[in-house]
């Protein structure tokens, strides 16, 4: 049964009526937002699937992330010099951030936001339900680092292991008719 079925107002007479005028108005939103973010998602899953399925394997990779990271690595990812050329262009590369006799890093503030948020998200998803990187962070707790610290190392890591799967892609005929990395 659709949730605005039951929401059946009158003339608006009373508060309660508008209540219910608002809420059904509200419902039918959102029932439209979500047929349209289901459509949208199917989309970007086969564009993403259609052009880096070998990303998509990569553990916490969804094609929202795979999306941005694809973006942020641009149409010819062989132009990287490195992978940490690649985690400085998604902003997790380290950066020092010492005073006195304590040594440690924090992440590069500068770098794509979109890349560096799907990086968190990898990170977020493999911290939940990726076993090796569960038993990874309970070693390093144990070892007196911060979960700050952890996730800026497991963000560092993910970038790696993109940037190897990015290199390792074939280098197939362009969209646009032209041979990636070819200038027209």
């Amino acid at each position: 049964m659709r949730t605005c079925a039951r929401l059946r107002a009158g003339k608006l007479v009373d508060p309660t009526t508008a209540t219910k005028v608002a809420l059904r108005s509200l419902a039918l939103r959102h029932e439209a937002l979500e047929t349209e973010v289901k459509v949208l998602e199917a989309q970007l899953t086969r564009l993403t699937a259609g052009v880096a399925p070998e990303l998509l394997a990569v553990f916490g990779l969804g094609a929202d992330s795979a999306g941005a990271l694809l973006v942020a690595a641009g149409d010819n990812p062989r132009r990287l010099r490195s992978e940490a050329a690649f985690a400085m262009l998604c902003g997790a590369s380290p950066v020092e951030a010492s005073s006195g006799k304590v040594t440690r890093h924090r992440l590069d503030r500068g770098g794509d936001r979109e890349a560096n948020c799907a990086l968190y998200h990898i990170v977020m998803v493999r911290l939940r339900w990726h076993q090796p990187t569960k038993d990874n962070t309970a070693r390093r707790m144990t070892e007196g680092e911060s979960k700050r610290e952890i996730i800026r190392c497991l963000k560092r890591y993910v970038a790696r292991e993109v940037y190897a799967v990015l290199r390792s892609m074939p280098m197939g005929d362009h969209p646009t008719g032209q041979a990636r990395g070819e200038v027209a």
